[in-house]
């Protein structure tokens, strides 16, 4: 069976990555929180696989390392978790994040990663916590409760969102937020302002 597979982005959608490699163009399924990784259409990537076959179909699926497929392959271990569950929270959730919510048993965190209801939720901390078959070099990213914007969290409960919804949404923006030197320099006032607007925009 093929480790990876390497060649020429040649389109690139949610969930999904077209790459020509020797005249054949493979349709990949990869997660959204990849695909920045493998780069713009047009570059060459080399994206690792994992293939299901079924009696139904045939389904590849792609990652922009091995650490991210170790990850798919470990959420595959989890009682009711299947392949499209794998990769609809591996798009929910960057790979840093989600490691260290296992990691940590965090079930309260792990419940507002869409896909994961409580029962799935309690199933991953007992079967994954402590096993995950990452490498040393992965990053994992430790991110706390976004306590500091409950207002912004509020403002966006009372408009009518999911409240668990929202307070992944912000968590998941504050962190690629606090890359940015210029956010830091800001007041809290202009940080909610934008981490709103921002938010705003993505539920949307």
């Amino acid at each position: 069976m093929f480790n990876s597979i390497t060649g020429i982005i040649t389109g690139k959608f949610p969930k999904q990555v077209f790459l020509e490699n020797n005249g054949i163009e493979w349709d990949i399924c990869v997660p959204d929180s990849n695909l920045d990784m493998l780069g713009v259409v047009g570059s060459e990537a080399k994206i690792y696989t994992w293939l299901q076959h079924t009696d139904m179909a045939m389904c590849l699926y792609g990652f922009a390392s091995a650490d991210e497929r170790a990850l798919f392959l470990d959420l595959l271990k989890v009682d009711g978790v299947g392949p499209k569950g794998a990769l609809k929270i591996m798009s929910s959730v960057s790979s840093g994040r989600l490691m260290d919510v296992l990691e940590r048993g965090d079930v309260e965190m792990l419940e507002k990663v869409p896909g994961v209801g409580k029962k799935t939720a309690a199933k991953m901390i007992l079967a994954l916590k402590g096993k995950l078959s990452i490498s040393e070099t992965m990053e994992v990213v430790k991110v706390e409760k976004p306590i500091a914007f409950a207002d912004v969290i509020n403002s966006l409960a009372s408009m009518g969102y999911d409240k668990r919804l929202v307070e992944q949404k912000v968590a998941q923006l504050v962190e690629e937020l606090s890359k940015d030197a210029s956010f830091e320099t800001k007041s809290q006032k202009e940080k909610e302002d934008m981490l709103f607007r921002k938010a705003i925009v993505s539920l949307a």
